[in-house]
């Protein structure tokens, strides 16, 4: 198979820290964050064993754009993309909370619906909804950002009176996560696409609340194809979606969801090309434009070259 990152163990001047998470490498720096975003793909909380070639471009590609289309509406942490893997920005104190918005009922929302709940994070859901049908407008349901394990659902109400975010500061979140989903909405129906539910990250850098992290993108998204959909609403037929959920559906017919006891099935390189190919697929998809594949013949000096030249040039 083509080459790709795992992981990355690079030191640069003036690194004060480093970061691993699930998919991405994080170098600290004293106002500054490197992001390397990684070819590692999870599912069910668990990396899988081989990274997916050209995964970690795609999903940074993607957020740049979306980043860049919507910093009219709100300020974000991205100063530079040197490399098509890499993204730079400011060093925020992240928002304990993700605001998770949600304009269909499905995924999470349609499971507790399914349980016979009507009120998610403390917002009631209507009577008489069928999984994947549009809320009347959508609705905010926030999730406690773990450093280890499961996010959980926690209520507006919950994260003021715990002063987990101060009121002022939240009343922002909310406004900036229903604007950025409205225009993410608009941007995917000119694709063809419905944005059913996505979630935004935030931090402060001194005073200013900022939009960190990846936006719309199938890692943090979920998108219906337009085409169809009122169609398969009617005859009760599940969604086409554009979104890892492929990844997940395959580990679920191999006998893998995270559980104990449960191991993950061989990923042959003819499983991990159609992996990438699914995720060159998204990429066209959501953009619109054609995907340029970056040259990976030595993917690890080339990002760590255009890592040092930014920081050099400062």
């Amino acid at each position: 198979m083509s080459n790709a990152i795992k992981e990355t163990h690079f030191k640069f001047p003036g690194q004060v820290g480093f970061y691993k998470g699930k998919v991405r490498d994080v170098y600290i720096f004293d106002q500054e964050l490197v992001v390397v975003a990684s070819d590692r793909i999870s599912a069910f909380d668990v990396v899988l064993p081989r990274p997916i070639p050209f995964k970690g471009q795609v999903l940074n590609q993607i957020a740049a754009g979306f980043l860049k289309a919507t910093s009219d509406i709100v300020p974000n942490w991205v100063t530079a993309i040197p490399d098509p893997n890499v993204t730079i920005g400011k060093r925020c104190e992240p928002f304990k909370v993700e605001m998770v918005i949600r304009g269909y009922l499905s995924g999470h929302a349609a499971r507790e619906y399914k349980a016979g709940k009507r009120m998610i994070c403390g917002v009631p859901m209507p009577e008489g909804m069928k999984e994947n049908d549009a809320f009347p407008e959508p609705i905010i349901t926030p999730t406690t950002k773990a450093s280890e394990g499961h996010d959980e659902d926690i209520s507006r109400e919950d994260i003021l009176a715990k002063g987990i975010v101060s009121e002022a500061d939240y009343l922002v979140l909310e406004k900036y996560t229903r604007a950025l989903f409205q225009r993410g909405q608009e941007m995917a129906n000119e694709m063809g696409l419905i944005l059913v539910d996505t979630k935004y990250e935030f931090g402060k850098f001194g005073d200013q609340i900022l939009l960190i992290d990846e936006i719309h993108t199938p890692d943090s998204s979920r998108y219906f194809y337009a085409d169809g959909y009122e169609e398969n609403q009617k005859q009760g037929l599940p969604q086409k979606q554009l979104s890892k959920e492929f990844v997940r559906q395959w580990l679920i017919a191999n006998g893998f969801q995270g559980k104990e006891g449960q191991s993950v099935p061989e990923m042959t390189d003819e499983i991990v090309e159609s992996i990438s190919d699914r995720y060159i697929e998204l990429f066209e998809k959501i953009t619109g434009e054609k995907f340029i594949k970056a040259e990976i013949t030595q993917i690890e000096s080339r990002i760590e070259k255009a890592i040092q030249a930014y920081l050099a040039n400062k």
